[in-house]
C-alpha cells in the first residue's frame, strides 16, 4: 500500500488505484469469497454502505459489476438492471467475460446510453438495447 493508494497485480500488470475506490470494491470481493467458502453463513448482503452512498455488487463466475448509487436509489432496481445488463452482454458477446469488456468497451458504452439517459433506466428490452450494436456491426460487415 502506497500513501493515498493501493497497488495491486491482475494477469501480470500492476495498476495503482484510489484508495477510496480499492476499500469498498475489496470489501465486496471479501464479502463474496467468505460466504463461497464459509456455507454456514445463511445471509449474505450485496449491498454495502460506505460513506454518502451504498455499493450494490453481483457476481457473475469470475465477472463482478458494481455500482454506486446515493440512498435515495432503490437498490433492488439497480441490482436487477445489473442482472439485465449482465444478460445483454451475455446476448451480445455470448458468454461474456471480462476480457470482452475490456478490448470492446466502446460497445459496453453503448448497451449502458441505450439502457441509461440522466440517470434513469429507459429501456430493459434486450433486442431493443441490442439494435442500434447489431445495425453498426451490419455497416462494418458489408
Amino acid at each position: 500500500m502506497t500513501g493515498n493508494g493501493v497497488t495491486y497485480r491482475n494477469h501480470g500488470e500492476n495498476y495503482n488505484s484510489p484508495l477510496s475506490v480499492c476499500l469498498p470494491v475489496s470489501v465486496c470481493l471479501y464479502r463474496s469469497a467468505y460466504s463461497s467458502v464459509c456455507h454456514a453463513v445463511s445471509v449474505h448482503s450485496v449491498f454495502v454502505e460506505y460513506k454518502d452512498f451504498k455499493l450494490i455488487y453481483r457476481q457473475y463466475a469470475a465477472l463482478y459489476i458494481v455500482v454506486g448509487v446515493t440512498d435515495s436509489e432503490n437498490e433492488l432496481s439497480v441490482y436487477e438492471l445489473v442482472h439485465n445488463f449482465v444478460e445483454v452482454l451475455d446476448k451480445y458477446f455470448s458468454r461474456v467475460s471480462e476480457l470482452d469488456i475490456m478490448f470492446n468497451l466502446d460497445r459496453v458504452h453503448i448497451i449502458l446510453d441505450e439502457m441509461i439517459q440522466n440517470g434513469h433506466i429507459v429501456e430493459t428490452n434486450r433486442s431493443r438495447i441490442l439494435a442500434p450494436l447489431n445495425a453498426l456491426d451490419k455497416m462494418a460487415d458489408s
